[in-house]
């Protein structure tokens, strides 16, 4: 399923980009031949957001970039035809990676079926995965080559199941509603709360309005006149004489 669904999905993209008719110099939709898009207003989905705008042709990417990618390319299939069996099944890289053929016996099985890169190439011709591969590049070609109208059929048919999937099961959503948007919450929350009220409010600005309102409080003390301070002298050695004078009689009775 995974090998059918991989073809379909990459063959479709390449039927879209590189067959049927231009649409980069369109300035709507310009979707008609594939009806994907058309599948998915006609489902409900949203619109394209850079439909409308003008895109100019497609061109090649300059050799600085084409050309170091062909060097690349090509030694790399050279490499991998002439190095597979010496890699794989050898112990050219024993040093660096060990496989544990009881644990993991397909290199194991593999190596008793290897009879060469060329053999193995040709015989993948043979198996199941190269039919289903096929299969998936038949499929898209008929859905978007030659009846494209199919998908928006499927599309207004399976209107539930197309919306599931194009919204890739809701996850985007479901994480932006419950993990952003919950983590954005918190950190209002604590914005609000611990920040502003408890350290700005209570902290902060509470100590300040604190200081402001003993001070403003003992300056009523702060009169200017020597007979208050005079009177305030007397006042406290009255306080502590009276102390002095009691001490040895009443801390006995606290003891007690």
């Amino acid at each position: 399923a995974g090998v059918f669904v991989t073809a379909f999905y990459s063959f479709r993209m390449f039927f879209l980009v590189f067959h049927g008719r231009e649409r980069f110099a369109n300035h709507g939709h310009g979707h008609d031949e594939d009806g994907d898009h058309e599948a998915g207003h006609a489902a409900g989905s949203e619109p394209d957001p850079h439909a409308g705008e003008a895109h100019g042709p497609p061109r090649e990417s300059p050799a600085v970039v084409t050309i170091p990618l062909i060097l690349l390319a090509i030694p790399s299939v050279v490499i991998g035809y002439v190095a597979i069996e010496r890699f794989l099944f050898s112990d050219f890289l024993a040093k660096a990676i060990h496989v544990d053929v009881q644990a993991h016996p397909a290199m194991k099985q593999l190596a008793a079926e290897f009879h060469g890169a060329a053999a193995m190439a040709l015989h993948g011709f043979t198996t199941l995965p190269f039919f289903l591969a096929l299969a998936g590049v038949a499929t898209a070609a008929v859905f978007y080559l030659y009846r494209p109208e199919i998908p928006q059929w499927l599309a207004q048919r399976l209107a539930p199941l197309y919306r599931l999937l194009d919204n890739k099961y809701y996850m985007d959503k479901i994480n932006e509603i419950v993990f952003a948007l919950g983590a954005r919450r918190i950190g209002w929350r604590l914005w609000q709360v611990g920040d502003v009220r408890a350290i700005d409010g209570v902290a902060v600005n509470g100590s300040a309005r604190l200081v402001g309102w003993v001070a403003g409080v003992i300056r009523y003390l702060q009169s200017g006149y020597i007979y208050h301070y005079a009177f305030a002298m007397l006042v406290g050695i009255a306080i502590v004489l009276f102390f002095f004078l009691t001490w040895p009689y009443v801390w006995p009775t606290l003891g007690r």
